[in-house]
Order: structure tokens, then sequence, then C-alpha cells
């Protein structure tokens, strides 16, 4: 909001101070979700949730060792936060949200063992969909394993929940070997991929993002089984070619990069028309880029910008070289 106080600093122009114990050690800026370690130290989620995803495996305080990882929500000091926060909001400053807290994991033990019924599973997907942090709680071997065993062979309607949980939960490298070592589970991606009658563009989808998510984690050998799979190349196609569905398109790309990483699969990627729809979909948003390109180049925007702006325009023009007028015009190429 306009007239704010610049939390991140600390200190606005009438001297306001952000109390050094509502500050996160590691950003300096005001804590939104104070969490404590096993030292006993208090972090902000997200900060401490980087420094650990980034390999370190100590304290950023104390420097001793963190046993385990296990974040506890110190719910006391956020709420001095956030009643810090409205007794000075007539200075700029705004209260903190109540941020929402990760699934229990035990709730997600109870709701798996109440499958293969439709409403725990469905209620895993909300879950799923809910939040990152929520995803992560998910993203166990256990839970994996028994959404594996639904998506393949547990009836339609359980088959299409349980698939759309895995696609947002991915699958570890022990997982990725229980679809891939399995020809029939793979036979059965092929078949959801391709199948455009009764099968929904969801679930085709969330099958295309399973078959990333198998290839992502696999090596060559298991990517060419995947690529070589009657119905997956195909399949991801055609998810290019949607037009109106985004993630149908990104799942598509990025299914095909994972297994084109195989180089057994790039000459089967070809054949199945890849090249030619990705080059189609390059060529439909080469407008939308060319025209927010060449207003960075004209409007107010920075120098290091603009060139950066003229260098793409230039490896544009490059690539196609009958395009339209304004893309090859040296007027917008020029520096400033």
């Amino acid at each position: 909001m306009p007239g704010s106080v610049p939390l991140a600093l600390g200190l606005d122009t009438a001297g306001l101070q952000v109390p050094w114990y509502f500050r996160c050690p590691i950003s300096l800026e005001l804590m939104r979700d104070p969490v404590t370690v096993s030292t006993g130290q208090t972090y902000d989620r997200t900060s401490i949730e980087s420094w650990v995803a980034t390999g370190n495996t100590t304290c950023p305080v104390t420097r001793a060792p963190l046993p385990d990882f296990t974040l506890i929500p110190n719910h006391t000091l956020r709420r001095l936060i956030q009643e810090w926060c409205v007794a000075h909001r007539s200075l700029g400053v705004e209260r903190i949200p109540t941020p929402k807290q990760p699934a229990d994991p035990d709730l997600i033990r109870s709701l798996l063992s109440q499958c293969p019924a439709l409403p725990p599973l469905r209620k895993l997907r909300a879950l799923a969909r809910d939040s990152d942090k929520n995803r992560l709680v998910m993203a166990t071997h256990e839970t994996r394993a028994a959404l594996l065993d639904m998506a393949f062979g547990a009836g339609e309607d359980v088959e299409a929940e349980a698939m759309a949980v895995l696609a947002m939960v991915g699958l570890g490298e022990v997982e990725a070997v229980e679809v891939v070592g399995r020809r029939e589970r793979v036979a059965r991606l092929g078949e959801l991929l391709t199948t455009t009658t009764t099968m929904t563009l969801e679930a085709r989808v969330n099958a295309g993002a399973v078959v990333e998510a198998a290839a992502a984690v696999s090596g060559a050998d298991a990517r060419a089984v995947l690529g070589a799979a009657e119905g997956v190349m195909e399949g991801l196609v055609a998810l290019v070619e949607e037009k109106a569905n985004a993630r149908a398109v990104r799942v598509g790309i990025r299914g095909l990069f994972a297994l084109c990483l195989a180089k057994e699969n790039r000459p089967r990627a070809v054949a199945a028309g890849a090249a030619a729809a990705l080059a189609r979909r390059v060529e439909a948003v080469r407008a939308g880029a060319m025209s927010q390109l060449l207003l960075m180049v004209q409007g107010g925007c920075s120098e290091r910008a603009k060139r950066k702006a003229q260098h793409l325009l230039k490896l544009l023009r490059s690539a196609w070289p009958a395009a339209d007028s304004m893309a090859n015009s040296d007027d917008f190429l020029q520096p400033y």
C-alpha cells in the first residue's frame, strides 16, 4: 500500500523501527510465518526452507547441526508480530496474515487408510491442490506407493482421482521404477494419453504429467521404454497442440523434453509430429513476444533492459528471416 513502512529494511522516514526479535535472522525482514528449528532458533518459514533446500544442514545462527528439519510454528511470536502491526497501522504498517499451516501427516495417513473410497481420495486431491506445503508433506514413498496402486487398476473413477493427485505430488526414483518396470502401467499411460473420445482432457494431462515425472527421475533406458510405448509420444504431441489449455501445452512440452533426453526417443518424437507441433507453438507465441520486446525497446525501461530486448529482437530476426517488416526494421534495433 502507498506509504507503507519498508519492513524489509525495518526503518521508515518517520523513524519507526521494526524490533529485531521480529525480524528473520536470515533475511532481516519482518517474519510473516515464524517457525522454530531443533536448535531453538526462530526463522521465517520461507527463508529457512530455502536455506535447507540449498543443502545446508546447520542452524544459520548457532551453526549447530540440525538433527532433523522439522519446523514448528511459533504461534506466540506470530501473534505478537500481528499485534505490533495493528498497533502501528496508522503509520502504514500492514498486518501480516495468519499463514495456512501444512496438512497434518497423521491426517494424510488417515485418509489413505480409507482409500480407495472416493471421498477420502478427493480430500487428498483437494489438499494437494491447496498448497506447495501440503504437496511436500504428501511427497513420501508411503503416499506415492498407495496412489500408484490406485492409479492403475482400481476402477475408472478411482484411477482418475489418484492420477490427478500423483500429477501434483510427483514421483521419486523408486516410484518411477514401479511405473516403468511394469509393462501394463506404461501401456495404460499411453492409452490414457490417446483416448480422446472417452477420456477428458484433464485425465490426459494428468497422465502426461505422470509420464514426465517418471521420465525426469529415470535413466536413459527407462526413458526409452516410455518413449517406445504405443501412444505416449503421440499423446504428448496432442497436448502441445491444445490451443486453449496452457497446462496441457506445458505438460506436453515438459514430457517431450524429458523423454528426448534419451537419444533413442528423438526420432520417435519427430515421427510423432513433435517438431512440427513445437514449431507451430513457437510461431503462435512469436507475435506476442515481438510486440512486448518492441514496447520495451521504445518504452521507458532501463538501458540494460533495452539492450537485452534489442539482442532478443536480433535473435528473432535471424531465426525468422521472412518475419514481418517491424521485426526486420533496423530502426528498432539501433542502440539508444
